[in-house]
């Protein structure tokens, strides 16, 4: 407490499609609470977005080892929705007690997946899509430290940060670029062949005196470069 004022610190909690890259859900949890109890709410969150774009939902769930526990592994069987959550080292369990036995089923069902191939290649994609869209909210757009008043205004700017990320991959979708510095690059590359072009077509109105070998070189060289301009073009419009 400062001034009067409780401070609360929050963790940010995000849920990737690892066909497309895009984000489901992204909320907004107490940070004294584990990642076993807050990504039920999260799930909750992405199974509504996913029914809207498939009936099914969401069908499987990829996760780190910090989500891994046999209350989880059970409630998304429940859900029916393959676990691949691999296991952190706990030693020898004790599975007495009551819905042990259940729990037990369930861990011994994820702990077959995760050993196999299939996992291998989720676990590959959930580290290259989530990690990136980690980086674009926390790192890039400053989001890894954010001091604002009321749980309700963080959200808000995280969820804007949420929305700018989907809107850049809809725009690499559609014009083949996703940021600002690469659609800048590529109007420069077409503004760079352009100006050579309009150059190459200058030198040849001069060379008119020049034997016509020269003259026809200049030519197919002007029509190349007016050529990679239209390449260019219609790569930026695509």
């Amino acid at each position: 407490m400062k001034d009067g004022r409780t401070h609360l610190a929050h963790k940010a909690e995000h849920a990737v499609d690892l066909t497309s890259g895009a984000l489901l859900a992204l909320t907004l949890q107490p940070a004294d609470q584990g990642d076993t109890t807050t990504i039920h709410k999260t799930l909750e969150e992405a199974q509504t977005v996913a029914r809207e774009l498939n009936e099914a939902g969401v069908e499987e769930v990829v996760a780190d080892k910090g989500y891994h526990s046999g209350a989880v592994l059970t409630e998304l069987h429940e859900q029916e929705i393959r676990s691949y959550i691999p296991e952190p080292e706990r030693g020898r369990r004790n599975w007495q007690g009551e819905g042990k036995a259940e729990e037990q089923k369930r861990t011994y069902e994820n702990r077959r997946r995760v050993r196999g191939d299939r996992n291998k290649r989720l676990q590959k994609l959930r580290s290259e899509l989530t990690e990136r869209t980690f980086a674009h909210l926390y790192e890039t757009g400053g989001m890894r430290r954010v001091h604002l008043q009321g749980r309700q205004n963080i959200l808000k700017r995280l969820l804007v940060h949420g929305a700018a990320f989907n809107l850049s991959l809809i725009l690499r979708k559609i014009m083949g670029v996703g940021k600002p510095r690469r659609l800048q690059g590529l109007c420069l590359q077409l503004f760079t062949l352009l100006g050579r072009a309009f150059a190459r077509f200058e030198r040849i109105r001069r060379s008119r005196t020049q034997p016509k070998a020269t003259l026809w070189r200049k030519v197919a060289e002007f029509v190349t470069l007016i050529l990679q301009a239209q390449s260019y073009a219609a790569a930026w419009k695509n």
